[in-house]
């Protein structure tokens, strides 16, 4: 466990490098879209970083983080329609998501716009959604319309603030970095009940 939190801390460090580089917008959609079907961390790291350093651009990086993720959302159901026991399986287990992975048949049984809508938006890892879309053939369009709508959902409204407020959202996250952070755990761990209570 501590070796994979060590992992994740250094590729959350890598991510980070980005931003001052001028290629960071490139960066961010390809963290955007790898994050959609495979990648570990959420592209909100850097752009979230990106917009403190650059909060005039903010809606413009929100945008980029929105197109990257839905596109990858669509990579995701390419590899679970097409390559599931190739690839998408490999990747559902690597992460041990088997148990969430058979969770989302449920969800996806009752209502797969809304499964679909609530991982876009929340911590829930949405690359086992895209991936699961695709394995169990729901219809593409539910798929790209609920990414529409819950990823830049997400993204923009982090972007908004820091658009609108600048710097006194970064002297906030600082302040209380440790309590957001407490915040997410909880919001993931609530994520994943809810998808066992579905289930």
């Amino acid at each position: 466990m501590r070796k994979i939190s060590k992992i994740l801390f250094e590729l959350k460090s890598w991510v980070e490098n980005f931003v001052q580089k001028p290629y960071a917008g490139l960066a961010l959609f390809i963290i955007a879209f790898t994050e959609s079907s495979f990648f570990p961390i959420p592209p909100d790291v850097l752009l979230i970083a990106i917009a403190l350093l650059k909060p005039n651009l903010s809606l413009r990086y929100a945008l980029i983080c929105s197109i990257g993720s839905v596109l990858g959302g669509m990579f995701g159901y390419l590899i679970g329609f097409q390559f599931y026991e190739l690839i998408g399986k490999k990747i559902i287990e690597f992460y041990h998501l088997q148990n969430e992975y058979d969770a989302v048949k449920t969800m996806y049984d009752k209502n797969a716009f809304v499964a679909i809508a609530i991982a876009g938006f929340t911590p829930i890892p949405y690359k086992v959604f895209t991936i699961a879309a695709g394995a169990f053939q729901v219809n593409f369009s539910t798929l790209v319309l609920a990414s529409a709508l819950s990823r830049p959902a997400r993204f923009f409204l982090v972007s908004g603030m820091i658009y609108l407020f600048g710097p006194r959202v970064k002297k906030f996250i600082d302040k209380y970095f440790d309590w957001l952070t407490i915040a997410f755990v909880v919001l993931l761990i609530l994520g994943f009940v809810l998808i066992k209570y579905l289930r």
